[in-house]
């Protein structure tokens, strides 16, 4: 008996350092494609009644990456973006847990960019919460850049308008569900 092709839609899942804009830009993707929209730092928040700083001061990273880990493996979602943790790259598992979900973009912002970010930011962020923060930031971004490169493409948001950038994630993740 003959089926149909049917077209699959996969989630369009966003990897990058904190401050390189995977909620923001990640929201206006997901309203100019008609897509839902989930933060894996929300799923977080919200299993645990916590914010992440929180998470983090009580129960430590080792704790957080691993319920990190059971959140992405609870998503269930096609059409959908996934913005998801800075870190959660480090974690071999979640490789294969983004590849199963759909195809992976690393927003790739330098690391002046994000210093400027992440210092005039309200959100506090756990890992950089000491008095050398900039050269934490830097020495995590140099430990994880080969981990985010692992992605099905890189989108450079350098200085660039939200819904520049957005539109760029869009036109590239339409051209990778085509094929």
């Amino acid at each position: 008996m003959f089926r149909p092709f049917l077209y699959m839609t996969k989630a369009w899942i966003l990897v990058g350092m904190m401050g390189s804009g995977k909620s923001t830009v990640g929201k206006a993707v997901a309203e100019a494609s008609g897509r839902e929209f989930i933060d894996t730092d929300v799923l977080l928040q919200n299993r645990f009644g916590r914010t992440i700083p929180q998470i983090f001061s009580l129960y430590g990273e080792e704790t957080f990456r691993a319920h990190e880990t059971s959140v992405l493996k609870s998503v269930s979602c096609a059409n959908c973006v996934l913005s998801t943790g800075g870190g959660i790259v480090t974690r071999l598992e979640n490789w294969t847990e983004m590849k199963r979900l759909g195809i992976v973009a690393y927003l790739h912002a330098d690391w002046k960019t994000l210093a400027e970010r992440l210092e005039q930011s309200k959100r506090k962020r756990p890992l950089l919460d000491r008095t050398d923060w900039k050269e934490e930031l830097e020495r995590l971004m140099n430990e994880r850049e080969p981990q985010y490169r692992q992605a099905d493409f890189v989108i450079e948001v350098d200085q660039q308008d939200i819904n520049v950038a957005a539109q760029r994630v869009i036109d590239e993740f339409q051209q990778r569900e085509a094929v």
